[in-house]
């Protein structure tokens, strides 16, 4: 059974930084596009970071670009994410996924983390 488990979410203060793992079961990271997401309190969930199978030049969103950094370690199949000099709009439940970004597909995901940043 496939499964992505998170961890790593927390409070922090505005300027700190937080890591995010994303640890798979039943999923090869190495054959699907790697994302994060985030749904920050009463909004609709947004693609932050994908990371592409193929190779291609990995996707930031402009509000985490500089400041957020996707990373794979295959031989453990868990993904990260470093997230920097964070502010209190980045406060959100963040989650990992697997999938298909050019079709929009994501197949697998991760049951979120909370991570708030206070001011």
């Amino acid at each position: 059974q496939a499964e992505l488990v998170e961890s790593g979410g927390g409070s922090v203060q505005a300027g700190g930084a937080v890591s995010l793992s994303c640890a798979a079961s039943g999923v090869i990271f190495s054959r699907y596009d790697l994302g994060w997401f985030r749904q920050p309190p009463g909004k609709e969930r947004e693609n932050l970071v994908t990371m592409y199978y193929t190779g291609r030049p990995t996707y930031y969103a402009d509000s985490v670009k500089g400041r957020f950094t996707i990373t794979r370690d295959n031989a453990k199949n868990t993904l990260y994410l470093q997230m920097n000099s964070l502010t209190p709009e980045d406060t959100a439940v963040y989650y990992c996924a697997a999938g298909n970004a050019g079709t929009g597909y994501w197949w697998y995901w991760g049951q979120g983390t909370q991570v708030t940043v206070s001011s």
